[in-house]
């Protein structure tokens, strides 16, 4: 009998169930949508992590049932999921108040308390990261202020993978790639920053307990094995977060490995073997999900986004019978690299790498009359690669090696959009034979832990496999260059714009 291993990403619009076995293929997947998301103000995103756990159930009985296997095939289970979410308990674990997600930005002033009272570069040191709304530490000094009997009665908080471990196992636990999007780890030594808490006024009871990531840190319970059809007793590793389960899955395991990923959001991922910092905290340095190994990542908000505001807005030539992307495609591939002189920056939600402005807006420059539909859509698939190419750009400053850029996401799908990064980032750029995203990742996690695998860079090498290769086109390359430089200068006239614009 085979041994197998179930991987759950606990996401924001669902929670999905690979079954992976020994050797590394998939052999199925089932996923459950979830049923509430809310934002109650503008800028608010909240969920109910009782959903999620639901949701759970659902996708792991579905799996199960429409694979055939058998529960006693199933040697462990692998966490992964959306970070940075607050889930507030009571003394009894129970949730107390809608989880502030990820996407939540009502934080900002306490994003200003805090580097008024420790210090922005005081921050950094302690955390390795800057303040930011998305962090769980300022989600919970907000209901602090904001909800004072809900905070009456708190006692220890969860990100949302970890909810849903609670659930299985009836532990309370954290993984360090995880706990690192909190901002309140020591992400250099791998262990909660009691500075952090004591500066901030936090009971440090209220902290989960860290694991590494392929470290086994309970057990299916009886009552978790009937709702899901689980064997009580499979045992449940830490796992990890999106990002870090989601490299596992695309092999970004050694230093000089290096992933640009473009869904809705774009994230350039670097595997290292020590915590870089950004003395201007413009990138998130993360524990990885390898034991004494850290990441350090960069994120467009409105990657593939931006090309999906143009379908929805201005819709494809004409009525294409397949993929409107396609169509679309075909249109900016008629157009050459640079796209005559049209640009395109994707600040339509703001930006993260490398601004840390919630307040830019986008921006289409250097129109003219000879331009065209075609025009404009390569404009923006250049204009992501950029935004993503300044990741690069910053990791070339503070030493970060890239050798090997993996490409993931829906962007990797386009032939163009591959061959633009290539030409952008000056660099050849590989296409895997399979990308299985953090749920896979979350597998191999618990294959290690459970011996299935010595270790995550052996699990790796033996199971993610190169397709092909893309490389640059010298002269397309150096035009993108050329662009780039002039790309750079858009946002610095774009922020005195808006403060012209709030001055009158």
């Amino acid at each position: 009998m085979s041994r197998k291993i179930i991987g759950i990403d606990v996401g924001t619009g669902g929670t999905r169930a690979v079954l992976v076995d020994e050797k590394g293929a998939l052999l199925g997947s089932a996923t459950h949508e979830h049923a509430h998301f809310a934002s109650p103000q503008n800028g608010w995103a909240e969920q109910d992590p009782r959903d999620w756990w639901n949701a759970c159930q659902k996708a792991i009985a579905k799996l199960l049932l429409e694979t055939g296997v058998s529960k006693s095939e199933i040697v462990a289970v692998g966490l992964a999921g959306q970070m940075h979410g607050a889930v507030l308990l009571d003394e009894k674990e129970e949730v107390l108040r809608p989880a502030l997600i990820w996407c939540d930005q009502r934080t900002a002033e306490e994003c200003r308390v805090l580097n008024e009272t420790i210090g922005e570069q005081r921050l950094v040191e302690l955390t390795s990261n800057p303040a930011l709304p998305n962090f769980t530490l300022t989600k919970l000094m907000w209901v602090r202020t904001h909800e004072p009997e809900i905070w009456k009665r708190f006692r220890s908080f969860l990100l949302p993978k970890d909810y849903v471990r609670l659930q299985l196992t009836g532990v309370r636990a954290i993984d360090v790639s995880d706990a690192s999007g909190t901002l309140l780890l020591d992400v250099a030594h791998r262990r909660w920053s009691m500075e952090m808490v004591k500066a901030t006024g936090l009971d440090e009871r209220c902290l989960p307990e860290v694991f590494e990531s392929p470290e086994i840190v309970g057990k299916i319970t009886a009552r978790a094995a009937q709702a899901t059809g689980l064997a009580e007793g499979t045992p449940v590793v830490a796992g990890a977060g999106d990002q870090a389960g989601g490299a596992i899955g695309m092999g970004i395991v050694k230093a000089g490995c290096v992933s640009a990923t473009i869904g809705t959001s774009g994230v350039v991922f670097a595997a290292t073997d020590q915590p870089f910092l950004d003395p201007k905290g413009r990138l998130h340095t993360f524990c990885h999900a390898i034991p004494n190994r850290w990441h350090v990542m960069g994120v467009t908000q409105a990657a593939g986004l931006s090309l999906r505001w143009f379908r929805d807005t201005f819709g494809a030539a004409g009525k294409p019978a397949g993929d409107p992307y396609d169509s679309l495609s075909q249109e900016a591939a008629a157009i050459p690299a640079g796209a005559d002189g049209v640009l395109w920056a994707p600040y339509l939600m703001g930006e993260r790498t490398p601004h840390l402005d919630s307040d830019v807006r986008g921006a289409l420059i250097g129109l003219a009359a000879s331009h065209g539909r075609g025009h404009i859509i390569r404009a923006i698939l250049e204009g992501v690669a950029f935004s993503l190419k300044d990741s690069l750009t910053i990791f070339a400053e503070i030493g970060v090696p890239v050798n090997d850029i993996r490409l993931g996401g829906g962007g990797a799908r386009s032939p163009l959009w591959r061959q633009i990064q290539a030409d952008a980032y000056a660099q050849p750029v590989s296409l895997l034979a399979a990308e299985e995203g953090c749920a896979y990742g979350s597998a191999v996690l618990a294959g290690v832990g459970t011996g299935l695998w010595p270790s995550v860079d052996e699990a790796c090498a033996e199971i993610v496999r190169i397709a092909s290769v893309v490389n640059p086109i010298k002269q397309s390359s150096d035009k993108l260059q050329q662009q780039y430089k002039i790309y750079r200068a858009i946002y610095p006239a774009l922020k005195q714009i808006k403060a012209a614009v709030s001055a009158g």
